[in-house]
């Protein structure tokens, strides 16, 4: 790749981790385009961003919604041209402490529709743009809840099933793609935000920090695996 700075978009960027991948791309020397559902966040958080000197702008973006995933892309086209890291940030957990099959099915179906088809659609989106240029790094927030051996323990079925959903996404979209376009899943551990809540012994910084290795790994850089911390976890 050529010194030109490199694009980078994170969905959910507004809050908590998603904000904290922006922020310290930005500080890398990334333009970095932060996505949300909710304009008056987005804005709001780019502004904030954006009185650090950091080169970030916001695209409105509901990652439940193909047709605002593909408005999306075609602005990021239209402006850059191209796209070299994408990060699948955007998720939800819904689940209180109940069984798989007697908790409302909605829950459920809203969950897998979030953070796993959503993250489909992003990434069957915007692969394209990596593709055309031969280069690419795909990083999907996943969790440990989705490993395997999760699914043998009881409760929070929806939310596991979702990220079990997305290692394997990650999984069959590595083996499918172009050596160069690497994309990795990872846990970003117990982080105090919206959704982990203010008892989490992790900060959305220390999380962010944790993961942003695999924007900018090498062609002898891993693809198709699952890290947390800098190490490989066990599907």
């Amino acid at each position: 790749m050529s010194n030109e700075r490199k694009i980078a978009l994170v969905t959910g960027g507004n809050r908590g981790i998603g904000y904290e991948f922006v922020k310290q791309l930005g500080k890398a020397g990334f333009i970095v385009i932060l996505t949300s559902r909710n304009a008056e966040a987005g804005h709001k958080a780019v502004k904030a961003l954006k009185e650090s000197n950091l080169t970030v702008s916001f695209v409105e973006m509901d990652i439940e919604n193909p047709v605002s995933i593909g408005q999306a892309m075609n602005l990021v086209r239209d402006q850059h041209g191209k796209l070299d890291v994408l990060i699948n940030n955007a998720g939800i957990y819904l689940d209180e402490n109940e069984e798989l099959v007697k908790m409302d099915p909605s829950i459920l179906e809203k969950t897998l529709k979030t953070n796993f088809l959503g993250a489909y659609h992003v990434i069957r989106t915007f692969l394209p743009l990596m593709e055309q240029q031969g280069y690419g790094r795909i990083i999907n927030v996943s969790s440990e809840y989705g490993a395997m051996s999760e699914m043998s323990s009881p409760g929070v079925g929806a939310y596991k099933l979702s990220k079990l959903m997305l290692n394997g996404l990650t999984q069959l979209v590595a083996a499918e793609t172009n050596p160069n376009i690497k994309i990795n899943a990872v846990d970003p551990g117990w982080v105090s935000s919206d959704m982990g809540g203010p008892s989490a012994p992790r900060t959305p910084k220390q999380a962010a920090e944790s993961i942003l290795w695999l924007a900018t790994i090498g062609p002898e850089g891993p693809s198709g695996g699952f890290f947390k911390d800098g190490k490989q976890l066990k599907w």
